[in-house]
Protein backbone atom coordinates (compact mmCIF):
# COMPACT_ATOMS: atom_id res chain seq x y z
CA UNK A 1 0.00 0.00 0.00
CA UNK A 2 1.44 3.45 -1.18
CA UNK A 3 1.43 5.96 2.05
CA UNK A 4 2.00 9.26 0.01
CA UNK A 5 0.09 10.14 -3.08
CA UNK A 6 1.66 13.35 -5.27
CA UNK A 7 -0.91 15.33 -7.67
CA UNK A 8 -0.52 17.05 -10.46
CA UNK A 9 -3.38 19.69 -10.18
CA UNK A 10 -4.27 20.91 -13.41
CA UNK A 11 -5.53 18.37 -16.19
CA UNK A 12 -5.74 15.77 -12.88
CA UNK A 13 -7.74 16.83 -10.26
CA UNK A 14 -9.04 19.92 -11.63
CA UNK A 15 -10.55 20.41 -15.76
CA UNK A 16 -8.90 23.80 -15.69
CA UNK A 17 -8.49 24.41 -19.36
CA UNK A 18 -11.63 26.53 -20.00
CA UNK A 19 -11.21 29.00 -17.45
CA UNK A 20 -6.95 29.34 -18.26
CA UNK A 21 -7.84 29.66 -22.26
CA UNK A 22 -10.24 32.48 -21.20
CA UNK A 23 -7.52 34.28 -19.06
CA UNK A 24 -4.63 33.99 -21.68
CA UNK A 25 -7.31 35.19 -24.54
CA UNK A 26 -8.03 38.40 -22.20
CA UNK A 27 -4.59 38.89 -21.93
CA UNK A 28 -3.17 38.49 -25.47
CA UNK A 29 -6.39 40.67 -26.18
CA UNK A 30 -4.98 43.11 -24.00
CA UNK A 31 -1.98 43.12 -25.85
CA UNK A 32 -2.88 43.52 -29.29
CA UNK A 33 -2.33 39.65 -30.30
CA UNK A 34 -4.61 37.03 -31.73
CA UNK A 35 -6.51 34.68 -29.36
CA UNK A 36 -6.52 30.70 -29.42
CA UNK A 37 -9.28 28.18 -29.29
CA UNK A 38 -9.92 26.67 -25.94
CA UNK A 39 -8.31 23.22 -27.45
CA UNK A 40 -5.05 24.90 -28.22
CA UNK A 41 -4.17 25.78 -24.52
CA UNK A 42 -4.16 21.87 -24.42
CA UNK A 43 -0.73 21.76 -25.33
CA UNK A 44 0.28 25.36 -23.96
CA UNK A 45 -0.01 24.49 -20.81
CA UNK A 46 1.88 22.29 -18.13
CA UNK A 47 5.11 23.88 -17.70
CA UNK A 48 4.11 27.35 -15.92
CA UNK A 49 2.39 30.52 -16.70
CA UNK A 50 5.69 32.07 -18.28
CA UNK A 51 5.87 29.20 -20.74
CA UNK A 52 1.77 29.27 -21.58
CA UNK A 53 2.59 33.10 -22.40
CA UNK A 54 5.45 32.42 -24.70
CA UNK A 55 3.42 29.24 -26.10
CA UNK A 56 -0.14 31.82 -26.91
CA UNK A 57 2.30 34.66 -28.14
CA UNK A 58 3.02 35.01 -31.93
CA UNK A 59 6.80 33.93 -32.27
CA UNK A 60 8.04 37.59 -32.63
CA UNK A 61 6.63 38.84 -30.23
CA UNK A 62 8.19 36.43 -27.18
CA UNK A 63 9.92 39.48 -25.79
CA UNK A 64 10.39 39.69 -21.81
CA UNK A 65 8.22 42.61 -21.87
CA UNK A 66 5.61 41.38 -23.54
CA UNK A 67 5.54 38.09 -21.03
CA UNK A 68 5.30 40.18 -18.12
CA UNK A 69 2.63 42.48 -19.53
CA UNK A 70 0.55 39.13 -20.78
CA UNK A 71 1.64 37.88 -16.38
CA UNK A 72 -0.04 41.26 -15.04
CA UNK A 73 -3.02 40.89 -17.37
CA UNK A 74 -3.08 37.36 -17.39
CA UNK A 75 -3.24 37.65 -13.16
CA UNK A 76 -6.16 40.49 -13.26
CA UNK A 77 -8.38 38.19 -15.13
CA UNK A 78 -7.58 34.87 -13.63
CA UNK A 79 -7.93 36.04 -10.40
CA UNK A 80 -11.54 36.93 -9.98
CA UNK A 81 -12.22 34.02 -13.13
CA UNK A 82 -10.12 30.95 -12.15
CA UNK A 83 -13.51 29.06 -11.25
CA UNK A 84 -15.72 29.98 -13.49
CA UNK A 85 -15.42 26.96 -15.46
CA UNK A 86 -13.05 24.58 -13.49
CA UNK A 87 -14.35 21.95 -11.83
CA UNK A 88 -12.91 18.28 -10.32
CA UNK A 89 -13.09 15.73 -12.83
CA UNK A 90 -15.55 13.03 -12.00
CA UNK A 91 -14.98 10.49 -8.99
CA UNK A 92 -11.97 12.96 -7.80
CA UNK A 93 -13.79 13.82 -4.66
CA UNK A 94 -14.65 10.55 -3.71
CA UNK A 95 -11.21 9.54 -4.78
CA UNK A 96 -9.22 11.49 -2.11
CA UNK A 97 -11.94 10.94 0.34
CA UNK A 98 -11.22 7.68 0.46
CA UNK A 99 -7.38 7.59 0.14
CA UNK A 100 -7.13 9.99 3.09
CA UNK A 101 -9.61 7.95 4.82
CA UNK A 102 -7.47 4.49 5.07
CA UNK A 103 -4.40 6.72 5.92
CA UNK A 104 -2.75 7.45 3.06
CA UNK A 105 -0.79 10.91 2.44
CA UNK A 106 -1.83 13.24 -0.16
CA UNK A 107 -0.64 16.20 -1.84
CA UNK A 108 -0.21 18.64 -4.65
CA UNK A 109 2.90 19.18 -6.76
CA UNK A 110 1.99 22.04 -10.22
CA UNK A 111 3.30 24.00 -11.86
CA UNK A 112 0.56 26.86 -11.49
CA UNK A 113 1.89 29.54 -9.81
CA UNK A 114 1.57 29.43 -5.67
CA UNK A 115 -1.15 31.52 -4.89
CA UNK A 116 -3.58 30.02 -7.67
CA UNK A 117 -2.70 26.55 -6.74
CA UNK A 118 -3.58 26.89 -3.16
CA UNK A 119 -6.34 29.18 -4.02
CA UNK A 120 -8.03 25.52 -6.67
CA UNK A 121 -7.36 23.57 -3.62
CA UNK A 122 -8.80 25.79 -1.00
CA UNK A 123 -11.91 25.98 -3.10
CA UNK A 124 -12.42 22.67 -4.62
CA UNK A 125 -11.29 20.17 -1.91
CA UNK A 126 -11.67 22.24 1.38
CA UNK A 127 -11.92 18.78 3.52
CA UNK A 128 -8.93 17.34 2.18
CA UNK A 129 -5.83 16.87 4.69
CA UNK A 130 -3.20 17.43 1.71
CA UNK A 131 0.37 17.49 3.49
CA UNK A 132 1.72 19.62 1.16
CA UNK A 133 -0.10 22.52 -2.01
CA UNK A 134 3.26 23.43 -3.75
CA UNK A 135 2.60 25.06 -7.05
CA UNK A 136 5.71 27.70 -9.03
CA UNK A 137 7.61 29.36 -6.39
CA UNK A 138 10.56 31.72 -6.65
CA UNK A 139 13.67 30.10 -6.63
CA UNK A 140 12.60 26.29 -7.01
CA UNK A 141 12.91 24.68 -10.60
CA UNK A 142 9.60 24.12 -12.00
CA UNK A 143 8.43 20.57 -13.28
CA UNK A 144 9.98 17.88 -14.95
CA UNK A 145 12.90 19.26 -12.19
CA UNK A 146 12.07 16.63 -9.56
CA UNK A 147 12.77 19.54 -6.23
CA UNK A 148 9.16 19.34 -5.79
CA UNK A 149 8.39 15.69 -5.34
CA UNK A 150 11.43 15.95 -3.33
CA UNK A 151 10.34 18.88 -0.50
CA UNK A 152 6.88 16.94 -0.37
CA UNK A 153 8.63 13.72 0.66
CA UNK A 154 10.65 14.94 3.27
CA UNK A 155 7.51 16.63 4.54
CA UNK A 156 5.54 13.76 4.67
CA UNK A 157 8.35 12.03 5.89
CA UNK A 158 7.91 8.97 3.24
CA UNK A 159 10.52 7.50 1.10
CA UNK A 160 10.15 7.08 -2.64
CA UNK A 161 9.35 3.18 -2.57
CA UNK A 162 6.11 4.18 -0.73
CA UNK A 163 4.71 7.48 -2.90
CA UNK A 164 2.65 7.15 -6.06
CA UNK A 165 2.92 10.32 -8.29
CA UNK A 166 0.08 11.06 -10.49
CA UNK A 167 -0.71 13.02 -13.58
CA UNK A 168 -1.61 13.82 -17.14
CA UNK A 169 1.31 14.93 -19.46
CA UNK A 170 5.03 13.91 -20.29
CA UNK A 171 5.75 16.94 -17.96
CA UNK A 172 4.39 14.80 -15.19
CA UNK A 173 5.63 11.59 -15.85
CA UNK A 174 9.50 12.77 -16.51
CA UNK A 175 9.28 14.44 -13.15
CA UNK A 176 8.42 10.92 -11.44
CA UNK A 177 11.15 9.51 -13.26
CA UNK A 178 13.63 11.90 -11.87
CA UNK A 179 12.41 11.34 -8.70
CA UNK A 180 12.44 7.82 -8.59
CA UNK A 181 9.16 7.32 -8.09
CA UNK A 182 6.41 5.00 -9.60
CA UNK A 183 4.13 7.21 -11.83
CA UNK A 184 0.24 7.07 -12.92
CA UNK A 185 -0.89 8.89 -16.01
CA UNK A 186 -4.23 9.11 -15.88
CA UNK A 187 -5.68 9.47 -19.48
CA UNK A 188 -8.85 11.78 -18.58
CA UNK A 189 -6.74 14.95 -18.49
CA UNK A 190 -5.31 17.52 -21.36
CA UNK A 191 -2.57 14.86 -22.96
CA UNK A 192 -3.80 11.51 -23.30
CA UNK A 193 -2.70 7.68 -23.45
CA UNK A 194 0.23 8.31 -26.53
CA UNK A 195 1.90 11.20 -24.82
CA UNK A 196 1.80 9.27 -21.28
CA UNK A 197 3.27 5.97 -22.94
CA UNK A 198 5.65 7.64 -24.61
CA UNK A 199 6.65 9.44 -21.81
CA UNK A 200 7.07 6.41 -19.70
CA UNK A 201 4.19 6.31 -17.21
CA UNK A 202 4.60 3.06 -14.79
CA UNK A 203 0.88 2.79 -15.03
CA UNK A 204 -1.97 4.48 -16.93
CA UNK A 205 -5.52 4.55 -15.61
CA UNK A 206 -8.81 4.92 -17.34
CA UNK A 207 -10.46 6.53 -13.74
CA UNK A 208 -9.60 7.38 -10.25
CA UNK A 209 -10.74 4.01 -8.76
CA UNK A 210 -7.81 2.36 -10.82
CA UNK A 211 -5.06 4.65 -8.56
CA UNK A 212 -6.90 2.90 -5.29
CA UNK A 213 -6.45 -0.44 -6.90
CA UNK A 214 -2.55 0.84 -7.50
CA UNK A 215 -2.57 1.90 -3.86
CA UNK A 216 -3.72 -1.10 -2.88
CA UNK A 217 -7.06 -0.28 -1.54
CA UNK A 218 -10.37 -2.10 -2.63
CA UNK A 219 -13.45 -0.67 -4.19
Amino acid sequence: MKQLVIFDLDGTLLNTIADLAASTNYALRGCGYPEHRVEEYLYFVGNGITKLFERALPEAARTAENVAHMRTLFLEYYTEHNTDHTRPYDGIVRLLDELSGQGVKLAVASNKYQAGTEKLVAHYFPRVPFVAVLGQREGVPTKPAPDIVYDIMQRAGVEKVDTLYVGDSDVDMCTARAAGVESAGVIWGFRGRDELSRAGATHLVDTPDDILHLCGIGV
